[in-house]
């Protein structure tokens, strides 16, 4: 097997819609992805791919997993040979032996560099080096907890200062150009990337800093300047602040463009925002906080920029199913900038008041048209009813129509009357994909229709598969899931077999993403996981639903089996026809 570091890099170059799409051509089906089983015979499309958990699921046969388990089906390979497969597509060596594989030696040594990077700058920002840089801080409002908080530090105003402390930790220049820390000179020896900045370590979900962004404090380069993509980090692929955003008790996430305004928001107590690293958002970025939410409140800067990216921003969430609220901020640029002059309650009224996206892409048309001509107003409706056309629900979509109707003295039927020659083909995919969707039930499960041993536990089945997937989604909980359910409490087998594995690994302190449980389950196995995945939507995965799952999986412990009762004395068994008969009671 290879390290877990290994197969996030494979995962990484490995997009599931790519590899798949290689075999089965897909079409776009909402926030999924359709065509044909290349595993079974059909006519309809019943085989579903889906980016935002980078797995696929027929509702037809019941094949399913992640990439490596597509692989392994359709190439027919066992699971090294998937693993080979994928590595030499993306250009990749898959090490023989993972103790003398030196890329993944490197990972680790990169690793350890920016630990050690990121205490040696927070240790200069609280020491006299770093006076203007806790000056600079503390003059845009930053204070003693939220520094310490973000792990912020200072890069010296010198060529070698890190390079030198790293030296003497015993890393070598190689290492420190890898970990894109240091750049190699042109008459050789390593210097410092990073000089006269503030820096922002970025750590990933597992609590590793894998990059950093440094902000200047004087005219000589970028204003901010990031760490280039290295052996751990892909900036396409990640979220400042999302190791802490994700544990935030507040809906949704709040996105905003840099380090400063997500850390400004953080600090004014609202913990679940985010920013992407110095580039636009990207498909991946989405993706990954689709994982997490279905509701973004964009509070991008008020600048020409900042609203063409709000616009983009609102087409690739819709891509991945996120629903999209934006900050309309007037008197400041930047959330960092409103909330020093307004401050927390009225940031706080901000996003109670922030548009949903169909409002702010009126608000363009409005400050593009002049409806007050003939000419203005009918180009203002041919935009406004493309935009209705996209408007699934009915009711919001007439909420709208009245409101323009309304505003622009027009017939109310006129603008439907146009809406309805713009979408009618749009409106016939969407009945074909509901009517789909409505055998995507977990009772309906096709990975378990022959399974006899699930159909006669349905309900202890079900309660299992609902807290597989609350594993799955918050591996947080598992400490007090174990501490109430042992793998001998699981009524099915394969269940239990998910179980016991999914226990092995986050008791060691590992992940459970689908393409690391690959190694350890078999094909069957890891469609019934992307099964429990593709059945969510009738799952629920809160704190009630956790307790109700193992309540349910703890009455078993008191059902007693035939053999069990036939062995019962009259007073045991008139003691189990009471205990029965007061539970039939509670349900009732």
């Amino acid at each position: 097997m290879v390290s877990d570091l290994f197969i996030q890099e494979l995962k990484q170059y490995s997009d599931i819609e790519r590899i798949v799409s290689g075999y089965v051509a897909l079409k776009k089906k909402g926030r999924y992805l359709a065509g044909l089983c290349p595993f079974h015979s059909e006519k309809s499309p019943s085989f579903y791919v889906y980016p935002q958990t980078q797995s696929f699921y027929c509702f037809g046969c019941g094949a399913g997993g992640d990439v490596i388990t597509f692989i392994r089906r359709i190439e027919n390979l066992d699971y090294m040979e998937a693993v080979h497969f994928l590595a030499e597509k993306c250009g990749m060596t898959v090490p023989e032996d993972e103790k003398a594989d030196a890329l993944g030696m490197q990972r680790k040594r990169v690793l350890e560099i920016n630990r050690e990077a990121a205490h040696f700058f927070h240790d200069q920002l609280m020491s006299e080096n770093g006076r203007q840089a806790y000056g600079y801080l503390m003059r845009r409002g930053r204070d003693r907890k939220t520094i310490r908080h973000f792990g912020l530090g200072y890069a010296p105003n010198e060529w070698h200062a890190l390079t030198d402390h790293l030296k003497s930790k015993g890393f070598s220049e190689q290492d420190m150009v890898a970990a894109n820390v240091a750049v190699m000179g042109k008459q050789g020896g390593a210097y410092d990337r990073f000089r006269n900045r503030v820096m922002f370590p970025i750590i990933d979900l597992r609590g590793n800093v894998v990059a950093f962004g440094g902000r200047a404090l004087d005219d000589q380069g970028a204003k901010y300047l990031n760490s280039s993509d290295t052996p751990v980090f892909k900036k396409s692929k990640n979220l400042f602040a999302l190791n802490f955003a994700k544990t935030s008790k507040l809906p949704g996430l709040i996105l905003a463009e840099g380090y400063m305004d997500v850390i400004a928001i953080h600090q004014a107590g609202f913990d679940n925002a985010v920013a992407t690293l110095g580039t636009a958002l990207t498909e991946e970025q989405a993706r990954l906080i689709s994982q997490y939410t279905d509701k973004v409140i964009l509070a991008y800067d008020s600048d020409g920029p900042g609203q063409a990216a709000t616009k983009r921003a609102i087409n690739i969430f819709d891509e991945v199913g996120v629903k999209v609220s934006v900050l309309s901020m007037t008197g400041a640029k930047d959330p960092d900038e409103f909330i020093q002059k307004y401050g927390r309650e009225r940031f706080a009224m901000l996003l109670d008041g922030s548009r949903n996206a169909v409002e702010f892409e009126l608000g363009k048309l409005r400050s593009k048209f002049d409806t007050q001509t003939a000419d203005g107003k009918v180009g203002f409706l041919k935009d406004a009813c493309k935009l209705f056309a996209g408007i699934r629900n009915p009711v919001e979509r007439e909420v709208y129509v009245t409101q323009v109707a309304n505003e622009l003295e027009i017939s109310p039927q006129a603008i439907n009357a146009q809406i309805q020659s713009l979408d009618k083909r749009e409106q016939y995919k969407e009945r074909r994909r509901q009517k789909a969707d409505t055998n995507i039930y977990i009772g309906q499960m096709a990975a378990a229709k022959n399974d006899l041993q699930r159909r006669a536990n349905l309900r202890y089945a079900m309660a299992e598969e609902g807290l597989l997937y609350c594993l799955m989604k918050n591996p947080n909980v598992f400490k007090e899931v174990y501490a109430n359910l042992k793998e001998q409490d699981f009524v099915t087998d394969i269940n239990r077999e998910l179980y016991s594995a999914f226990a092995k690994r986050l008791e060691a302190g590992q992940s459970i993403e689908m393409i690391e449980l690959s190694s350890e389950l078999s094909p069957e196995a890891m469609s019934r996981v992307s099964a429990i995945m593709a059945t969510a939507p009738s799952q629920r995965c809160d704190e009630a639903a956790l307790q109700d799952y193992m309540t349910i999986l703890a009455e078993h412990r008191n059902v007693k089996t035939k053999e069990q009762v036939a062995q019962m004395d009259d007073n045991a068994l008139d003691a189990y026809v009471k205990q029965l008969a007061a539970k039939k009671n509670r349900r009732s």
